[in-house]
């Protein structure tokens, strides 16, 4: 049987760094989930949709080629977009996105597509709870918001994306109420998952925890 980790998470808890190294180190096929939800909303802003058209989002969904490359990258339609999907426009509409309950179906329905029979990692909002209640290991990645709003900031500088720390904040903040209050697919705590607080850890530290729980579960 194939190996599934499932690491959930608020927005810049560090999810996808650490999936990364993890994937890496235990030889996992690495599948952001997040960024399909993110392909959806640049999709629907090349093609001008308002985001009120719940119909046309949906529509776009479900006709939808995403593709994700063993160093992390991402493609849409075939186009490489592994940068545009984090733009500063694209991040202010994803999160009301993901909560249309038709785009999180046809998502979940892709990242399980995406997995197949393969060795993955996984991680996101309701990959332990929805996507694969099945995984064999099961994470909640956390940190206070302000860390999580300092982390996401000092990222956005490094690869150019121009927003404020009182941006991310705020926009943190909103998505996390949006996360945790969603119709289907919410962020929820669940004794199945192995809680890590990763505010005063390392990268390396948060990623060696998951790595010897995986190892060790050989």
């Amino acid at each position: 049987m194939h190996k599934i980790v499932a690491i959930d998470g608020p927005a810049g808890s560090g999810k996808g760094t650490i999936a990364g190294i993890v994937s890496k180190e235990c030889n996992l096929v690495n599948i952001d989930t997040g960024a399909t939800y993110r392909c959806v909303a640049l999709k629907a802003l090349r093609n001008g949709l308002n985001l009120e058209d719940k119909k046309a989002i949906i529509e776009l969904s479900k006709d939808i080629n995403i593709e994700f490359t063993k160093d992390a990258r991402v493609f849409l339609d075939g186009e490489e977009v592994t940068d545009d999907i984090r733009s500063k426009e694209v991040t202010k509409i994803v999160s009301p996105i993901s909560s249309i309950v038709e785009v999180r179906e046809n998502m979940v329905e892709l990242q399980r597509k995406l997995a197949g029979d393969n060795d993955v990692i996984l991680e996101g909002r309701d990959i332990t709870t929805v996507v694969f209640p099945n995984a064999n290991y099961k994470f909640y990645l956390d940190a206070t918001l302000e860390e999580r709003a300092q982390r996401r900031f000092k990222q956005n500088k490094e690869k150019g994306i121009d927003m404020t720390y009182e941006e991310i904040y705020e926009n943190i903040k909103a998505r996390d109420y949006n996360d945790m209050h969603k119709e289907v697919g919410s962020l929820t705590r669940t004794d199945e998952q192995v809680y890590i607080d990763s505010t005063d850890l390392t990268i390396e530290e948060v990623a060696k925890i998951i790595i010897d729980i995986v190892n060790g579960g050989k």
